[in-house]
């Protein structure tokens, strides 16, 4: 009850802010108001601008999954553990992988069993642009959801755009290439009528993932070499199937869409190489499924209300028959259901505020023994408000969470307290002159992830005792920009940020009792980031029909691990160490060369020196590597077919590389992508 009425009071006072400030403004609106002027939408500029991948630039990638994208940006980190089927989660400015929310066509994917989104699963086939936000998205009218993360990556499908009269779109895709990939995929859309339409799509991948590698360690002692040798990666194969469905309708003041995805996939786990171990018999399967649905409408001039819901159903099976470790077979099946309700009023045409409301009912089953299973009820209630007052703009929200978790089918088990929690955030911009487009930007947000399903339930491992993860985060940043109508420069953009981040009550794990064999999830850890990001790009015409776009990014981030540990030998090499996998220096070149009918595309990684463990000692440091791909791109028309053909090099100078410590990335390794579209 005590846990409700919060909620109840929260939401209370938030109606009664919003509805003082409108009716406050009754008088007002009367007199000003003029009946053949009717604005049904508003848009501010994005008070912090986001890193985007979109068009001919996304398309001209080299770039099999929105994972193999997203490394492009700057202050992000990849975990890919190799191959087309290894996992690969992604992690912004060092805060760690549970911070980050994915968003797909505007609602979250979620993972309540260990809060990591596999990114590898998502196809850039379907993909219409990627947009990576630091702190939140720079708009209020969202659901409370959107303001509960440190950083957010956002996923756009394409949707149904008929021209010319048309009233169906087909498009086919067919890549082969190393590691024996086949990869089809079929695009349908239809025009049923002018205000709805329909859209589906479905993939196959299938994958040996063999790939060579060169595999070199040198005795920490003697340092002398004990293995080098070239070697075919096993057990990296996969078989995959992604179905897609929707259906678009435009209403008088709004619009609204329901969408299906399907997944399911069966794949080996290469495992990591050691003890002379070079192939391994792990397998996993997964299936993923979720419908869900947006509606958007403006009420009157002055209200719009949007409104998401969604339900989603996963199942993952692990199989290690390996009986000289542990034979482990377990399955585990999570459920989610998602409401939410966005408002959001202009109070004068410069000022905005809004009212958002989230439900979320997750629960874990599982054949782990002794696994108890939970359910977590979570209530979010997000107030915003926007002000534009030319020169500057500003946004600010408060964001109150209320978490709830219950166990089943047990007497004795303990669930973890309930969690409340008032998370705020602010934003700002300035334009110091009209005529230039050169801005500054700041923002301060405070906000933490809960623990997940694994941290706290987990069998012999979980602690219901664990608190929540804390980030602070403050950032100053700077943009300029300029377009010609003629001349060698069409357009180009240089933006730079500084920024300060710090990780609290960090959860990690560390031995339970004396020994080693086992351990406990517990709130010990502390990370501190200061880190620089800069992107630039350009449009150049080079002359006459030739167009040369560029892009890079540079990252500098100094990560340091502040935990306190017990085992003093211990903590007084990791203290004040940069924490594992994260470099000092990285950056990213994208090159994109038009002629006509003919691309040439080029994109270039640098991942500087790092070590594996905050434990920063020469027994731990992993080397700086590079990878360049290229690509040839060819449209021609057949007849009333728009075809593309595409070769494909990535890492043209079979770079040896590690992305995770005994996990080798494949050399140099070929596609070719035929694509038909009617």
């Amino acid at each position: 009850m005590i846990y409700l009425n919060r909620v109840v009071i929260f939401v209370i006072v938030v109606w009664c802010t919003i509805a003082t400030s409108v009716f406050s403004q009754k008088s007002l609106d009367s007199l000003q108001h003029l009946p053949e002027v009717v604005v049904t939408a508003k848009s501010y500029k994005e008070v912090i601008p986001a890193q985007k991948l979109s068009g001919e630039v996304l398309k001209s990638m080299n770039s099999f999954s929105v994972a193999d994208a997203i490394r492009y940006f700057s202050g992000i980190q990849i975990k890919d553990y190799g191959g087309i089927g290894g996992l690969k989660t992604v992690d912004i400015r060092s805060m760690g992988t549970n911070h980050m929310g994915v968003f797909y066509d505007g609602i979250q994917l979620g993972n309540a069993q260990n809060g990591q989104i596999d990114l590898g699963k998502f196809s850039l086939d379907n993909i219409e642009s990627i947009s990576l936000y630091n702190g939140q998205k720079s708009e209020i009218f969202q659901p409370a959801r959107d303001f509960g993360t440190s950083g957010s990556v956002y996923l756009r499908s394409r949707r149904p755009k008929f021209t010319n009269g048309d009233t169906y779109n087909i498009r086919a895709v067919l890549r082969g290439g190393s590691f024996d990939l086949i990869n089809p995929s079929i695009l349908w859309e239809q025009k049923i009528s002018n205000n709805l339409s329909l859209m589906l799509n479905a993939e196959w991948v299938n994958s040996s993932g063999k790939y060579k590698y060169r595999y070199k360690r040198v005795h920490p002692l003697t340092h002398e070499t004990v293995y080098d040798t070239t070697a075919i990666r096993e057990n990296g194969d996969i078989d995959a199937i992604r179905l897609e469905g929707g259906f678009y309708g435009l209403l008088n003041q709004g619009h609204w869409n329901v969408k299906s995805y399907f997944y399911t996939s069966e794949r080996g786990i290469p495992g990591a190489i050691v003890n002379n171990i070079w192939k391994r018999a792990q397998r996993q399967w997964d299936r993923n499924f979720f419908v869900q649905g947006t509606f958007h409408t403006s009420i009157t001039p002055k209200y719009d209300i949007q409104a998401n819901a969604k339900y989603a159903n996963d199942y993952m099976r692990y199989l290690n028959p390996d009986t000289t470790l542990m034979y482990i077979d377990n399955s585990f099946h999570q459920q989610e259901l998602y409401f939410s309700l966005a408002n959001k009023y202009s109070i004068l045409s410069n000022w905005d505020v809004s009212l958002s409301g989230d439900f979320q009912w997750n629960t874990l089953q599982s054949d782990l023994d002794g696994f108890v299973p939970p359910t977590r009820l979570t209530t979010l209630v997000a107030i915003a408000s926007a002000l534009d007052l030319g020169k500057v703009k500003m946004q600010g929200s408060i964001l109150g969470t209320f978490v709830n978790d219950k166990l089943h089918k047990t007497d004795s088990a303990q669930a973890a307290n309930h969690k409340y929690q008032f998370t705020p955030a602010v934003f700002a911009s300035y334009k110091p002159f009209a005529q230039h487009d050169l801005s500054f930007r700041a923002f301060y947000k405070h906000i933490f992830r809960m623990p997940t399903f694994n941290d706290l339930y987990y069998t012999d491992i979980g602690n219901v005792q664990l608190e929540p993860e804390y980030t602070y985060q403050y950032n100053l940043g700077a943009q300029y920009e300029k377009s010609y109508k003629q001349g060698f420069f069409r357009h180009w953009q240089v933006q730079t940020d500084v920024y300060y981040n710090r990780v609290t009550n960090k959860i990690i794990a560390v031995p339970k009792g004396s020994g080693m064999y086992r351990w406990m999830m517990m709130n010990v850890g502390k990370v501190e980031i200061r880190g620089v990001d800069f992107s630039a790009s350009a449009t150049t015409q080079l002359y006459k029909d030739w167009l040369l776009n560029l892009k890079t990014s540079y990252t500098f981030q100094k990560a340091q691990d502040f935990t306190r540990r017990k085992n003093k030998e211990l903590e007084a090499i990791t203290y004040g160490g940069q924490i594992a996998y994260i470099p000092w220096h990285s950056g990213s070149v994208i090159a994109n060369l038009v002629y006509k009918d003919w691309q040439l595309n080029y994109s270039f990684i640098y991942i500087g020196e790092r070590y594996h463990s905050s434990a920063n000692i020469h027994d731990n440091y992993e080397q700086p590597w590079y990878t360049s791909d290229l690509s040839l791109v060819k449209s021609f028309k057949w007849k009333q077919f728009s075809n593309k053909v595409s070769l494909e090099v990535n890492n043209l100078f079979s770079q040896d590389y590690e992305v995770v410590l005994n996990y080798p990335m494949p050399k140099r390794n070929y596609k070719i992508t035929l694509t038909v579209e009617i």
